[in-house]
């Protein structure tokens, strides 16, 4: 049940749960004082009355009626609140005529007498009065001193109990003002929990509550940030994938159909040849080597496709020999540019998703050096890295590709190509970086090899 309890109903709950404690032991200080304190009382109160009672027996002997001074002396004393005196082997009792009535007003209940003072206190002193032997019992009645005991426990309770009302009030009334920031953090929380990242939380209460008020308004629009930028990769991934499939499209109306239609124009001359009554065989070899010719060209460009689709051989031959190959088929291709390659040995596994990523970076890469750099050079380095993050040091591999070309222009904005590379590498958790020289272009990517960079 405590789980389920607020944290306001908890800190109230415990509050008086304190200040009752408090109380209940101040009260219980009071009742186990009363016992000694009218002890005390009954102590001093009988030894005044037996030190006042000898003094006046010493002088009684001169009196011409001592009897009856001496009983008048008894009933005088028994007006007294706090004790009566009685004598014994006297007819008069002095005790009867005590009018105690003014205690009603004001008395303790019984309970409380019985416990604080459970049995009267009374001392017997001994007299000679004319040689006549006889004796006195006095008897205490703290009945003021227990009533007044009382009276203070009673009004500690009301005042306790009101100044621990006004207490809780103000502590409740401090803690509710304290605490409301939390149930403004609740709501905010809820509400960015359904999508509404642009909910803010207005920083107040103590410097704690407003710190994490401002780490909850900047964790908020971190995450709609990474929802508008997941959203713009989303726009940016099927924007790529329309052009990818525009591009396939063209090269294979370009390319594909007039080989196809020339294919077809050959295959129908073969067919009218051999309609005819003699053969030309000249004229068969000559179709007959022109669909060759086609077939291979359409070889060539299916190869093309295909590599653009999907890297020959990488799954096979795995990205150390499938770059090989690569860049091999580019210096092939531009004897006119030397390409040096350094592909790390220690790399070790990465993974296919990873293998691939670095196949397209590097292809993609060297597609813009040769098509617009105009460079006579071209480095490609491919090694192992490390990249700190808030989750430690975690292994990436690093990738640069450098050329000694003539550089982007200032207001240059990245390609299709290298923009789709570098979401790619973003959504992997890594990172894609171009740098422009007067004297060539750097890119360098880290991409993660099996958790984010």
């Amino acid at each position: 049940m405590w789980q389920q309890l607020s944290l306001r109903a908890r800190i109230n709950l415990l509050l008086v749960l304190v200040l009752a404690l408090g109380l209940a032991i101040n009260v219980t200080r009071l009742v186990l004082e009363a016992g000694p304190r009218v002890q005390a009382e009954d102590q001093s109160v009988i030894r005044l009355a037996r030190e006042f009672l000898e003094t006046i027996v010493a002088e009684i002997d001169e009196a011409p009626d001592p009897e009856a001074r001496l009983n008048q002396i008894v009933r005088d004393l028994n007006r007294l609140r706090h004790v009566s005196i009685t004598r014994q082997g006297s007819a008069v009792d002095g005790s009867a005529g005590t009018d105690r009535a003014g205690d009603a007003g004001r008395s303790a209940p019984a309970w409380f007498v019985a416990l604080v003072h459970p049995d009267k206190t009374a001392v017997n002193v001994p007299i000679s009065i004319k040689g006549r032997p006889g004796s006195f019992v006095i008897t205490s009645h703290p009945n003021d001193e227990v009533a007044e005991i009382w009276d203070g426990i009673v009004t500690q309770l009301l005042v306790g109990s009101g100044v621990a009302i006004v207490l809780f009030l103000i502590t409740s009334m401090v803690v509710g003002r304290a605490l409301k920031p939390i149930e403004a953090l609740s709501r905010a929380i809820t509400k960015i929990e359904s999508g509404s990242y642009d909910t803010r939380v207005k920083p107040e209460g103590s410097p704690e509550l407003a710190a994490i008020c401002e780490k909850l308004n900047h964790l908020a629009a971190a995450l709609g940030a990474a929802v508008d930028d997941k959203r713009r990769l989303a726009e940016r991934v099927v924007s790529l994938q329309d052009a990818e499939r525009k591009e396939i499209a063209r090269e294979l109306h370009d390319e594909f159909g007039p080989y196809l239609f020339a294919l077809r124009a050959h295959a129908g001359a073969l067919t009218k040849i051999a309609d005819a009554g003699e053969p030309n065989l000249g004229a068969l070899r000559k179709h007959g080597n022109a669909i060759l010719e086609q077939v291979d060209a359409l070889q060539q460009s299916n190869r093309r496709v295909l590599e653009r689709l999907r890297p020959v051989g990488l799954a096979e031959l795995g990205l150390r020999e499938a770059l090989g190959a690569l860049l091999r088929l580019w210096g092939e291709s531009h004897p006119g540019v030397v390409v040096e390659a350094a592909i790390s040995p220690s790399l070790g596994e990465t993974g296919e998703t990873v293998d691939l990523t670095i196949y397209r970076i590097i292809q993609e890469a060297l597609t813009n050096v040769f098509r617009h750099a105009d460079a006579s050079r071209v480095s490609v380095t491919v090694e192992p890295a490390e990249a700190e993050t808030a989750r430690g040091t975690l292994g990436c591999a690093r990738v640069r590709v450098s050329d000694d070309g003539r550089g982007l222009k200032a207001d240059h904005k990245l390609g299709l190509g290298l923009t789709g590379m570098r979401e790619r590498i973003l959504a992997l958790g890594g990172s894609l970086d171009v740098v422009s020289r007067e004297s060539g272009v750097t890119i360098e990517a880290l991409i993660p090899r099996g958790a984010a960079c």
